[in-house]
């Protein structure tokens, strides 16, 4: 007996959820609640999934035990009338020929019992004593109840409420979450009235709360067949097809098409509401009593805004002009308004930067394919740093990417559908006794006859977790839920984040508990009189109460998978969807097509941005190395003026002005370089695209520097101007004003 195996699961398993938490969330911005309610969440889920192996074992051993009728914990046994039942272990030698019948037959009240008796059952090296699990499962189980169904939903409300106090976010998250209680309110009053008119049943404590772990169980179990019946089969689908560099491509521009408009459609959207923002601020003056409401709204905005509406309202103010303020309910909705555009935009933003580098590395990978030298060339640039640098070479990185890595993909896949098709089998066939027909229930029994726990554990861990997976990426793949995102690289939100853990504490116990009976360790289920509990169906409990829930729902429902891995095996949803006018990717539609096509323009479009960004980068370096930084002191030729070496003679101002010429001059040479660009047109290009790029160069000289003179000329609003020094000549006039930067959005489209 050792509790090391324990403990160690036990830390293993609160280091692998701070690290996801610290790999998903952004733990410098995210609230100190959402952190540490997640990571209980989290935590607590994946215990369940890391110790009910070591349950499973225990629960072996003394089932065999119990088959031998031999003292528990034991090898020698002393029984003494004081002892009660005590049980001492010892190292005396064991003989054989011992009756153990009689040996359960002698009275315990009789004379000291010294007997040496043959243990044929071995002991789990994670074997504890039997108070431990049952504690753990305790505290477990009952607080991620508590999380999954009280705290979590209310803290997601909560997060996006527009109130401005604790109370009224309270109430809102009540309402928000009515509908949410009354689908398990539902469950539990059918059970409970149930109960109530049956005429042998009498409604206890107990009885209560076997109901309400019923009416849970019922609930998430519903909702983990039809996850795992899309899940079973698209996780190996999906492993499979992302071994072929081709169609994963396509498939990854169609959906960087289908989110360019989604991504548009957020930015807009967060746009108008903060011009909104904006008009409102101006309504509401600083002496008003909801300007402290503004001032909260305004916190949720981006420091530019913050800073120009504080700019306005210090200029335009007037305290005798009458202003419609609005209501403080107005308010509510603008603050709720500002809160998911901001998380919409957010959450499309990270999906496209994510779709973005895949398409880019995909790209490569396509291009590398074909090459002989065997040596991988990477477009943008990236390059491995550190001691990795010297082990993964151009070379290695060719062999794995091009070589290794889509056969290793594939033999993954042929391994999952292989396990996906054992769990589908299982589903259908754990319930029948004799003879065993549930594959997982023969393994672990073959295992058990040979004493092999080891194998049983991490033949469950392996089991569960690929059901959790399952399921999990159901849930983020199917497009009605795809408002939630999780992004690495801290990108996700704390809505996000409160999700993911509300649907772990919710999806884990009922999936726990199915998996007990896919092995045959739950006897009410298997109708096995003699069948040692786990300690987690102790504190589970059994439905038996709630006799169609328990010889019905929870026996034949699962059955529903086969069902739905073939509905999801032929794409069914998908071409009903496409079919009601909601693009899906179906390889051989025109639509689909016209996706990838336009998925393709787009990433061409945005690799050459990004060139234009490196270059322009580059230029401002040179320019850096010649003539110095803003802060560096230079002193002016005598002519005023200095060569840099683009053929253009650049003034050499001084310290107020010369951020401001800065500027100017490397606008002018980003226009001259792309003017001076040729691309050939390709075959996915239109006549407007052609027609774009024979227009004629703006004639930044003349036109463009005017036009930029007169915009500073007649903008001078909270601006302070200084005076040029004497003998020095500049285009920019007599008087320079100090400013960082045009607005964002003046020179997109040159």
């Amino acid at each position: 007996m050792s509790a090391g195996p324990l403990v160690v699961e036990i830390i293993c398993t609160c280091c692998l959820a701070a690290f996801l938490l610290h790999r998903y969330g952004d733990l410098r911005k995210q609230h100190v609640l959402v952190t540490l309610a997640t990571f209980v969440a989290w935590y607590f889920s994946f215990m369940i999934i890391f110790v009910l192996p070591l349950d499973v074992s225990s629960t072996f051993y003394r089932q065999c035990l119990r088959d031998n009728k031999l003292p528990q914990l034991s090898t020698t046994t002393e029984r003494s009338p004081n002892s009660s039942g005590t049980s001492n272990v010892t190292d005396t030698p064991i003989s054989p020929g011992v009756n153990l019948s009689a040996l359960d037959s002698t009275p315990i009240h009789s004379q000291p019992l010294h007997l040496s008796i043959v243990n044929p059952c071995e002991q789990p090296l994670s074997h504890v004593p039997d108070n431990v699990l049952p504690a753990l499962w305790h505290v477990v189980y009952w607080t991620s109840q508590f999380l999954t169904w009280l705290l979590l939903p209310m803290m997601q409300s909560y997060s996006t409420a527009g109130d401005f106090s604790v109370a009224g976010k309270i109430k809102t998250a009540i309402i928000e979450n009515i509908i949410y209680y009354a689908t398990y309110l539902l469950i539990f009053g059918v059970c409970l009235i149930y109960v109530a008119v049956r005429p042998d049943l009498h409604i206890d404590a107990e009885k209560l709360k076997v109901i309400g772990v019923t009416a849970s169980n019922t609930w998430g179990l519903f909702l983990l067949v039809l996850l795992l019946g899309y899940g079973l089969v698209e996780v190996p689908r999906t492993i499979w097809n992302s071994g072929k560099t081709v169609y994963t491509l396509q498939r990854t521009q169609f959906k960087i098409a289908k989110l360019s408009t989604e991504k548009t459609e957020a930015e807009e959207n967060l746009e108008d509401v903060l011009d909104e923002i904006k008009q409102v601020s101006e309504k509401i003056r600083y002496n008003h009593p909801l300007r402290k409401h503004m001032d909260t709204i305004l916190l949720k905005c981006p420091d530019s805004l913050r800073q120009n509406v504080r700019s306005n309202n210090d200029d335009y103010e007037d305290y005798n002009k009458p202003q419609d303020v609005p209501s403080e309910k107005t308010l509510v909705r603008l603050h709720k308004r500002v809160i998911q555009a901001t998380q919409t935009n957010h959450r499309t933003q990270a999906q496209w930067n994510n779709l973005m580098s895949k398409a880019y590395e995909l790209e490569d990978i396509s291009n590398n394919e074909g090459k002989t030298d065997h040596v991988f060339h990477s477009s943008h640039g990236h390059k491995t740093t550190g001691v990795f640098s010297s082990v993964y070479t151009p070379t290695v990185e060719w062999y794995w990417k091009c070589l290794l890595r889509p056969w290793f993909r594939r033999i993954l896949a042929v391994l999952l559908t292989i396990l996906s098709f054992m769990v589908v089998w299982s589903e259908c066939l754990f319930f029948i006794k004799e003879p065993v027909l549930s594959l997982f229930a023969v393994f672990i029994d073959l295992a058990k006859q040979n004493y092999d726990y080891v194998y049983i554990e991490l033949a469950s861990i392996i089991t569960i977790a690929y059901l959790c997976f399952c399921a999990y990426y159901s849930v983020f793949q199917i497009r009605i839920l795809n408002f939630y995102y999780i992004a690495p690289h801290h990108q996700t939100d704390e809505y996000s984040l409160v999700f993911t853990g509300m649907m772990l504490c919710r999806l884990t116990p009922p999936l726990c508990l199915n998996f007990l009976g896919l092995i045959h360790l739950d006897s009410h289920i298997t109708y096995r009189g003699n069948l040692e509990e786990t300690s987690y169906t102790e504190i589970m409990g059994h439905m038996d109460v709630i006799s169609f829930v328990s010889d019905g729902f929870n026996i034949y429902f699962p059955i529903a998978i086969v069902l739905l891995c073939i509905c999801t095996y032929f794409s069914l949803g998908s071409r009903i969807l496409q079919f009601l006018g909601f693009s899906q990717f179906i390889g051989d539609d025109d639509m689909t097509q016209e996706f990838v096509d336009e998925g393709r323009e787009i990433i061409r479009r945005e690799r050459r941005r990004l060139e234009r960004k490196a270059e322009g980068e580059a230029r401002r370096r040179q320019w850096t190395e010649k003539f110095g930084d803003s802060s560096t002191d230079r002193s002016t030729p005598r002519n005023g003026v200095e060569q840099d070496g683009y053929s253009r003679r650049v003034p050499v101002v001084t310290e107020p002005a010369k951020e401001e010429a800065f500027d100017v001059e490397l606008l002018r040479l980003d226009m001259e370089f792309d003017a001076k660009q040729t691309v050939p047109r390709s075959p996915d290009e239109n006549d407007r695209t052609e027609l774009l790029r024979q227009a004629e160069p703006i004639d930044y000289t003349g036109e463009t520097t005017d036009a930029l003179d007169d915009w500073r000329g007649h903008d001078t609003r909270h601006q302070s101007y200084q005076s040029q020094p004497s003998g020095h000549s500049s285009r920019f006039g007599s008087q320079q004003r100090s400013f960082s930067r045009p607005p964002k959005g003046i020179f997109d489209d040159v």
